[in-house]
Protein backbone atom coordinates (compact mmCIF):
# COMPACT_ATOMS: atom_id res chain seq x y z
CA UNK A 1 0.00 0.00 0.00
CA UNK A 2 1.03 3.30 -0.45
CA UNK A 3 0.49 6.86 0.64
CA UNK A 4 0.85 10.65 -0.05
CA UNK A 5 4.51 12.15 0.17
CA UNK A 6 3.73 15.11 2.11
CA UNK A 7 7.86 16.25 2.03
CA UNK A 8 8.30 16.19 -1.84
CA UNK A 9 5.57 19.17 -2.46
CA UNK A 10 6.28 20.91 0.85
CA UNK A 11 10.30 20.71 0.01
CA UNK A 12 9.57 22.32 -3.45
CA UNK A 13 7.13 24.57 -2.16
CA UNK A 14 9.09 25.56 1.18
CA UNK A 15 12.32 26.19 -1.11
CA UNK A 16 10.70 28.56 -3.96
CA UNK A 17 8.82 30.49 -0.66
CA UNK A 18 12.35 30.67 0.63
CA UNK A 19 13.52 32.68 -2.16
CA UNK A 20 10.64 34.94 -3.31
CA UNK A 21 11.27 36.25 0.64
CA UNK A 22 14.60 36.62 0.55
CA UNK A 23 13.75 38.45 -3.24
CA UNK A 24 11.14 40.78 -1.69
CA UNK A 25 12.84 41.14 2.03
CA UNK A 26 15.36 43.12 -0.01
CA UNK A 27 13.76 44.87 -2.61
CA UNK A 28 9.87 44.61 -1.96
CA UNK A 29 7.13 43.20 -4.26
CA UNK A 30 8.32 45.61 -6.89
CA UNK A 31 11.50 43.90 -6.94
CA UNK A 32 10.29 40.44 -6.91
CA UNK A 33 8.49 41.18 -10.14
CA UNK A 34 12.29 42.42 -11.95
CA UNK A 35 12.44 38.70 -11.20
CA UNK A 36 9.58 37.72 -13.78
CA UNK A 37 11.25 37.50 -17.23
CA UNK A 38 9.23 35.62 -20.07
CA UNK A 39 12.30 35.22 -22.02
CA UNK A 40 14.06 34.14 -19.72
CA UNK A 41 11.93 31.46 -19.00
CA UNK A 42 11.09 30.47 -22.74
CA UNK A 43 14.98 29.88 -23.19
CA UNK A 44 15.45 27.96 -19.91
CA UNK A 45 12.10 25.39 -20.57
CA UNK A 46 11.90 25.57 -24.29
CA UNK A 47 15.54 24.81 -24.80
CA UNK A 48 15.25 22.20 -21.91
CA UNK A 49 12.18 19.97 -23.63
CA UNK A 50 14.02 20.55 -26.64
CA UNK A 51 17.29 18.91 -25.66
CA UNK A 52 15.19 16.33 -23.50
CA UNK A 53 13.24 15.15 -26.62
CA UNK A 54 16.66 14.97 -28.65
CA UNK A 55 18.21 12.64 -26.29
CA UNK A 56 14.99 10.58 -25.38
CA UNK A 57 12.43 8.51 -27.63
CA UNK A 58 8.82 8.74 -26.68
CA UNK A 59 8.32 5.80 -24.50
CA UNK A 60 11.18 6.90 -22.17
CA UNK A 61 9.73 10.22 -22.04
CA UNK A 62 6.08 8.53 -21.15
CA UNK A 63 7.96 6.72 -18.51
CA UNK A 64 8.98 9.97 -17.19
CA UNK A 65 5.60 10.95 -16.02
CA UNK A 66 4.17 8.01 -14.16
CA UNK A 67 8.09 7.78 -12.46
CA UNK A 68 7.99 10.93 -11.55
CA UNK A 69 4.64 10.33 -9.57
CA UNK A 70 6.49 8.01 -6.98
CA UNK A 71 8.53 11.09 -5.35
CA UNK A 72 5.21 11.86 -4.22
CA UNK A 73 3.91 8.50 -2.69
CA UNK A 74 5.25 6.99 0.25
CA UNK A 75 4.96 3.13 0.75
CA UNK A 76 3.47 2.08 4.66
CA UNK A 77 5.04 -1.15 4.79
CA UNK A 78 6.53 -1.64 7.97
CA UNK A 79 9.11 -4.20 8.45
CA UNK A 80 8.08 -5.45 11.67
CA UNK A 81 4.80 -6.64 10.18
CA UNK A 82 6.18 -7.71 7.31
CA UNK A 83 8.19 -10.47 9.89
CA UNK A 84 5.52 -11.10 11.59
CA UNK A 85 3.74 -12.17 8.32
CA UNK A 86 6.63 -14.54 7.31
CA UNK A 87 6.73 -15.78 10.87
CA UNK A 88 3.05 -16.45 10.33
CA UNK A 89 3.41 -18.31 7.09
CA UNK A 90 5.69 -20.46 8.17
CA UNK A 91 4.41 -21.86 11.29
CA UNK A 92 0.96 -22.46 8.98
CA UNK A 93 3.28 -23.94 6.49
CA UNK A 94 4.80 -26.23 8.96
CA UNK A 95 1.33 -26.99 10.58
CA UNK A 96 -1.22 -27.92 8.02
CA UNK A 97 1.78 -28.06 4.84
CA UNK A 98 2.35 -25.35 2.15
CA UNK A 99 -0.74 -25.94 0.17
CA UNK A 100 -2.64 -24.48 3.18
CA UNK A 101 -0.87 -20.62 2.62
CA UNK A 102 -2.93 -20.27 -0.66
CA UNK A 103 -6.15 -19.22 2.11
CA UNK A 104 -3.68 -16.78 3.16
CA UNK A 105 -2.85 -15.04 0.14
CA UNK A 106 -6.10 -13.30 0.16
CA UNK A 107 -5.34 -10.86 2.85
CA UNK A 108 -2.08 -10.34 0.85
CA UNK A 109 -2.08 -7.15 -0.84
CA UNK A 110 1.33 -7.21 -2.11
CA UNK A 111 1.62 -8.89 -5.62
CA UNK A 112 5.34 -9.66 -5.01
CA UNK A 113 4.46 -11.50 -1.86
CA UNK A 114 2.16 -13.21 -3.29
CA UNK A 115 4.26 -14.46 -6.18
CA UNK A 116 6.88 -15.90 -4.08
CA UNK A 117 4.32 -17.89 -1.64
CA UNK A 118 2.57 -19.08 -5.16
CA UNK A 119 5.85 -20.59 -6.32
CA UNK A 120 6.67 -22.27 -3.14
CA UNK A 121 3.26 -23.61 -3.16
CA UNK A 122 3.88 -25.06 -6.78
CA UNK A 123 6.71 -26.47 -5.39
CA UNK A 124 9.44 -24.54 -6.74
CA UNK A 125 13.24 -25.02 -5.28
CA UNK A 126 14.54 -22.53 -3.05
CA UNK A 127 17.26 -21.62 -5.60
CA UNK A 128 14.86 -21.54 -8.50
CA UNK A 129 12.38 -19.37 -6.60
CA UNK A 130 15.77 -16.82 -5.63
CA UNK A 131 17.03 -16.77 -9.59
CA UNK A 132 13.16 -15.60 -10.51
CA UNK A 133 12.00 -13.31 -8.00
CA UNK A 134 16.24 -11.73 -8.01
CA UNK A 135 15.40 -11.15 -11.93
CA UNK A 136 12.24 -9.03 -11.01
CA UNK A 137 14.18 -7.08 -8.56
CA UNK A 138 16.43 -6.68 -11.55
CA UNK A 139 13.74 -5.47 -13.92
CA UNK A 140 12.23 -3.03 -11.39
CA UNK A 141 15.87 -1.44 -10.33
CA UNK A 142 16.28 -1.22 -14.78
CA UNK A 143 12.48 0.60 -15.13
CA UNK A 144 13.36 2.95 -12.19
CA UNK A 145 16.44 3.99 -13.84
CA UNK A 146 14.84 4.48 -17.08
CA UNK A 147 12.54 6.67 -15.75
CA UNK A 148 14.90 8.72 -13.83
CA UNK A 149 17.43 9.24 -15.96
CA UNK A 150 15.49 11.96 -17.78
CA UNK A 151 14.78 13.76 -14.45
CA UNK A 152 18.48 13.37 -13.63
CA UNK A 153 19.71 14.97 -17.32
CA UNK A 154 16.97 17.94 -16.93
CA UNK A 155 19.31 18.62 -13.67
CA UNK A 156 22.27 18.79 -15.83
CA UNK A 157 20.42 20.75 -18.67
CA UNK A 158 18.95 23.00 -16.77
CA UNK A 159 22.19 25.03 -15.81
CA UNK A 160 23.42 24.54 -18.97
CA UNK A 161 19.93 26.36 -20.70
CA UNK A 162 20.53 28.62 -18.53
CA UNK A 163 24.62 30.07 -19.37
CA UNK A 164 22.87 29.85 -23.00
CA UNK A 165 20.23 32.53 -22.33
CA UNK A 166 23.25 34.47 -20.47
CA UNK A 167 25.53 34.26 -23.75
CA UNK A 168 22.56 35.69 -25.56
CA UNK A 169 21.91 38.44 -23.19
CA UNK A 170 25.30 39.52 -22.89
CA UNK A 171 26.12 39.32 -27.05
CA UNK A 172 22.50 41.65 -27.45
CA UNK A 173 23.82 44.26 -24.23
CA UNK A 174 27.46 44.48 -26.07
CA UNK A 175 25.71 45.45 -29.28
CA UNK A 176 23.73 47.93 -27.66
CA UNK A 177 26.51 49.87 -25.78
CA UNK A 178 25.79 52.96 -27.43
CA UNK A 179 21.51 52.93 -26.39
CA UNK A 180 21.99 52.97 -22.17
CA UNK A 181 17.79 52.01 -22.27
CA UNK A 182 18.37 48.89 -23.25
CA UNK A 183 21.09 47.41 -21.06
CA UNK A 184 19.02 46.74 -18.06
CA UNK A 185 16.62 44.51 -19.89
CA UNK A 186 19.13 42.95 -21.86
CA UNK A 187 21.46 42.17 -18.22
CA UNK A 188 18.17 40.83 -17.21
CA UNK A 189 17.54 38.24 -19.81
CA UNK A 190 21.57 37.20 -19.31
CA UNK A 191 21.28 36.96 -15.35
CA UNK A 192 17.85 35.62 -15.01
CA UNK A 193 18.18 32.73 -17.68
CA UNK A 194 21.07 31.20 -15.43
CA UNK A 195 19.18 31.73 -12.06
CA UNK A 196 16.04 30.02 -13.34
CA UNK A 197 18.03 26.97 -14.85
CA UNK A 198 20.21 26.68 -11.62
CA UNK A 199 17.18 27.06 -9.31
CA UNK A 200 15.25 24.21 -11.03
CA UNK A 201 18.43 22.14 -11.54
CA UNK A 202 18.88 22.30 -7.24
CA UNK A 203 15.39 22.63 -6.02
CA UNK A 204 13.40 20.43 -8.54
CA UNK A 205 15.14 17.75 -10.83
CA UNK A 206 18.40 16.87 -8.92
CA UNK A 207 16.34 16.40 -5.34
CA UNK A 208 13.64 14.56 -6.90
CA UNK A 209 16.09 12.18 -9.25
CA UNK A 210 17.64 11.89 -5.26
CA UNK A 211 14.49 10.86 -3.95
CA UNK A 212 12.85 8.32 -6.80
CA UNK A 213 16.80 7.06 -6.55
CA UNK A 214 16.07 6.35 -2.14
CA UNK A 215 12.75 4.92 -3.02
CA UNK A 216 14.30 2.29 -5.68
CA UNK A 217 16.70 1.39 -3.19
CA UNK A 218 14.20 0.91 -0.04
CA UNK A 219 11.91 -1.28 -2.72
CA UNK A 220 15.05 -3.29 -3.40
CA UNK A 221 15.54 -4.00 0.46
CA UNK A 222 11.84 -4.84 1.14
CA UNK A 223 11.86 -7.25 -1.99
CA UNK A 224 15.01 -8.52 -0.68
CA UNK A 225 13.44 -9.33 2.85
CA UNK A 226 10.69 -11.37 1.02
CA UNK A 227 12.65 -13.03 -1.27
CA UNK A 228 14.38 -14.41 2.47
CA UNK A 229 11.08 -14.76 4.04
CA UNK A 230 9.75 -16.69 1.32
CA UNK A 231 13.10 -19.10 0.88
CA UNK A 232 12.75 -19.64 4.63
CA UNK A 233 8.65 -20.69 4.49
CA UNK A 234 9.28 -22.81 1.67
CA UNK A 235 12.14 -24.69 3.08
CA UNK A 236 10.56 -25.46 6.32
CA UNK A 237 12.89 -23.22 8.52
CA UNK A 238 11.19 -22.67 12.04
CA UNK A 239 9.31 -20.15 13.13
CA UNK A 240 11.69 -18.87 14.89
CA UNK A 241 14.89 -19.10 13.41
CA UNK A 242 13.29 -17.49 10.40
CA UNK A 243 12.12 -14.28 12.78
CA UNK A 244 15.73 -14.02 13.66
CA UNK A 245 16.95 -14.24 10.33
CA UNK A 246 14.71 -11.42 8.94
CA UNK A 247 15.26 -9.78 11.87
CA UNK A 248 18.56 -9.07 11.09
CA UNK A 249 17.39 -6.88 8.21
CA UNK A 250 16.13 -4.09 10.91
CA UNK A 251 17.96 -0.96 12.12
CA UNK A 252 18.74 -0.71 15.41
CA UNK A 253 15.98 1.70 16.56
CA UNK A 254 13.33 -0.47 15.45
CA UNK A 255 15.40 -3.56 17.21
CA UNK A 256 15.37 -1.94 20.36
CA UNK A 257 11.41 -1.38 20.25
CA UNK A 258 10.61 -4.81 19.32
CA UNK A 259 12.98 -6.08 22.35
CA UNK A 260 11.10 -3.64 24.56
CA UNK A 261 7.64 -4.98 23.32
CA UNK A 262 9.39 -8.43 23.93
CA UNK A 263 9.89 -7.52 27.45
CA UNK A 264 6.61 -6.26 27.85
CA UNK A 265 5.03 -9.11 27.10
CA UNK A 266 7.16 -11.84 29.39
CA UNK A 267 6.65 -9.33 32.32
CA UNK A 268 2.98 -9.61 31.45
CA UNK A 269 3.23 -13.20 30.55
CA UNK A 270 5.20 -14.00 34.09
CA UNK A 271 2.94 -11.45 35.82
CA UNK A 272 -0.34 -13.71 34.35
CA UNK A 273 1.28 -17.26 35.83
CA UNK A 274 1.79 -15.60 39.05
CA UNK A 275 -1.71 -14.74 39.39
Amino acid sequence: MTKKDLLTPIGITVGFAMVMFGIMANAGFGGFKSFIQVSSIFIVLGGLAAAILVNFNLSEVKLTFRVTKEAFKTSDMNLRELISLFVSLSEKARREGLLALETELEEVEDPFIKKGILLAVDGIEPEVINDIMKAEIVAVEERHQRGRAIIEKAGEYAPAWGMIGTLIGLVLMLQSLSNPATLGPQMAVALLTTFYGTLLANLVFIPLAGKLENKTYEEIFIKQIIIEGVIGVQSGQNPKILEEKLSAFLSESDKKVEEKEQQEEDTLGATANES
